[in-house]
Formats: C-alpha cells, sequence, structure tokens
C-alpha cells in the first residue's frame, strides 16, 4: 500500500528524533521530594512502533515541548497489545513526572469489549495529564466497488469487513453499524490499518474502516470510495462523506490520545507538564502535522480526559450488549 506522503516525510524526521540523548536540565515547578522538576529529561513512551499516528504525534510533541518545560524530552517506542506493554511499563514506576505515556483511546474502551482481562490497566491505574488529539474513521470501498453507498453496503445479504486488528475503533464502529442496520457481516481482522486498506484495494474483504489519514490519498487519487463517517460531524477532509448519525445509525466512534503518568504524581508536578504541553500544542511546526495528517485536536484537562473515557467505555458496552455483539468472537 502507498503510504501518505504527509506521513512518509513526519517519518523521516521522526527517524532523526530517535537519536536524542538526555542530559540535566534545570525547570520551575516543584516534584515530589523537593527540588525542581523538571530537573533532568522526561521521557515520553509511546505505545506503537515508529511511523504510525501515536507516533508522529508524541515526536512532534515532544519537539515543541522541551522549550517551554525546560527539559528534553526523549520519546522511547514500546509496542504491543494495543497499548497495554508500555502502559504497564511506564505506570508501574514512580509517580515523579519523568516518565509519561501518550496513550489510546481504544485501550480502555474497547479493548475490555474483547478481551475479559484480569490484569487490564484500568482507569484508577493512571494520572491523566492532558489530552491530545482526536482521529475519525471513515468506512471506503474500491472504486470498483459494486456498492455506492452505505445504504448499498446494509442492503446487502452478506459482507465481509475488514478491520485493523482487536480491540480497534474501526472493529467497534462496523461491528455497531452492521449490528444495527441487522447486517450478516464477518469481520476479517488484519495486522494494522495498512494491510486492511491494502485488503480492501485488493477486494480481499468487501469494506473496510480506516482513519481518514490513511485513505485519503488514495480517495482523492480514485481508487477508494468512502461511504460514511463514524463523526460527530461530517469530515472536514470528506464533506460530501455522510456520517453515520445523518444515515439514521446514532453511532460514533473516534479514537483519542491523551498523555498519562502513574498514579499519584504531584498537583504541581501535572499542572507543569500540563501547562508546558499547552504551549508545546499551539507551536506552527506540530499544528502543521495535524492539519497536514488530517487529525483533530483534543486539548483537554486531565480531569475531562478521564470523563471521556468513562463515557465511551460504559457506552460502548451498552450499545453492544443492547446489540448483542460479541467483539471476542471477532479477533
Amino acid at each position: 500500500m502507498r503510504i501518505p506522503s504527509t506521513i512518509r516525510a513526519a517519518a523521516v524526521l521522526a527517524a532523526g528524533a530517535l537519536a536524542l540523548t538526555g542530559c540535566s536540565v534545570q525547570g520551575g515547578g516543584s516534584g515530589e521530594g523537593g527540588g525542581d522538576y523538571p530537573s533532568r529529561p522526561v521521557e515520553f513512551t509511546v505505545p506503537t512502533e515508529p511511523g504510525g499516528s501515536t507516533d508522529l504525534i508524541t515526536r512532534a510533541l515532544a519537539k515543541s515541548l522541551e522549550e517551554p518545560l525546560g527539559a528534553q524530552i526523549p520519546v522511547v517506542n514500546k509496542p504491543g497489545a494495543n497499548g497495554k506493554i508500555a502502559g504497564k511499563d511506564v505506570f508501574s514506576g514512580n509517580p515523579d513526572g519523568y516518565r509519561v505515556a501518550v496513550m489510546p483511546q481504544s485501550l480502555f474502551a474497547v479493548g475490555p469489549l474483547v478481551v475479559d482481562d484480569p490484569d487490564a490497566i484500568t482507569l484508577e491505574d493512571m494520572t491523566f495529564v492532558k489530552g491530545l488529539t482526536v482521529e475519525d474513521y471513515v468506512m471506503v470501498v474500491p472504486s470498483g466497488s459494486r456498492f455506492k453507498t452505505v445504504e448499498d453496503v446494509l442492503a446487502a445479504d452478506g459482507v465481509k469487513y475488514g478491520t485493523s486488528g482487536a480491540g480497534t475503533g474501526n472493529q467497534l464502529a462496523q461491528a455497531l453499524l452492521f449490528g444495527s442496520a441487522k447486517v450478516d457481516a464477518t469481520a476479517v481482522p488484519f495486522d494494522g490499518g495498512g494491510p486492511q486498506l491494502t485488503a480492501v484495494l485488493g477486494g480481499k474483504v468487501d469494506v473496510g474502516t480506516v482513519h481518514v489519514a490513511e485513505a485519503y490519498e488514495q480517495i482523492q487519487a480514485g481508487a477508494l470510495r468512502p461511504l460514511v463517517a463514524f463523526s460527530k460531524e461530517r469530515l472536514k477532509a470528506l464533506p460530501e462523506v455522510p456520517t453515520a448519525t445523518e444515515s439514521g445509525y446514532d453511532i460514533v466512534v473516534d479514537q483519542r490520545r491523551f498523555v498519562a503518568a502513574p498514579p499519584g504524581l504531584p498537583t504541581d508536578v501535572r499542572d507543569t507538564l500540563a501547562s508546558a504541553i499547552d504551549k508545546a500544542v499551539a507551536s506552527p511546526e506540530y499544528g502543521k502535522l495535524l492539519e497536514d495528517n488530517h487529525i483533530g485536536r483534543w486539548e483537554v484537562g486531565g480531569d475531562a480526559v478521564g470523563k471521556q473515557l468513562k463515557s465511551a467505555r460504559d457506552g460502548f458496552r451498552a450499545m453492544t450488549e443492547r446489540l448483542g455483539i460479541d467483539l471476542s468472537g471477532q479477533s
């Protein structure tokens, strides 16, 4: 699959950031045990491989954050289990503000619907520092597909739909749509959005749902046809595409990312870090990355992050139970 040029360019810049090394830099604010915070580098952990949306967002944030925070920001990748490996590693550490993670909403709102994990990270296992971004999903088909509209898909006798894996927002969005419309649909999981999109283009599945940035260039080139968006409002990048709500199905599913630290992070440390992030996300370089990749801003405080995650978790569970949807059988 051809990777969007904006993501390729950002990935080149991200590769250079891997060479960052830490040194002690004085900053403002008092941390646990006295002294100034930060007095050494603040490590940001990414729960994915280098080059994806979370990685690019984190590296752009880190670059813009160093000056207002007064510290170097090394970025470390710890992929696996939709974010659980990174989260377990970071949130079991000292709550001193020197190790934080950029986490996905799906781990806490969708993952529990797929796997009953007694060792799962809970909302109480973190201190929420700041909300960052929101990415919307769009359902697509090849340009030569017999499906011209989402209504055509929902009228089909049977549909095979691709997902980027178990516990992902696109899996949930499609399951809710097909469940609401009572369509005989079969999920076909792939290892990520790229392989899923390749399968859609190659006709291995009938439809697939991906982040806007993953499909945008192929849509503009005429290789893909967008059918429906799972956003609250029509997408700025694809204003002609109706939302699921407009199509008669009250389904809004997106992917949100936020900064979190171990539980017990001192309030003054959290406030210092959050204030510096506010300055960082206002930088032109960070804003351009979001704009080029069709990523929205979700710059809310830590308390609002916790409320959103709880609302999404409880709301999605209620919808799947009402519709009789079992996501655990789709992995």
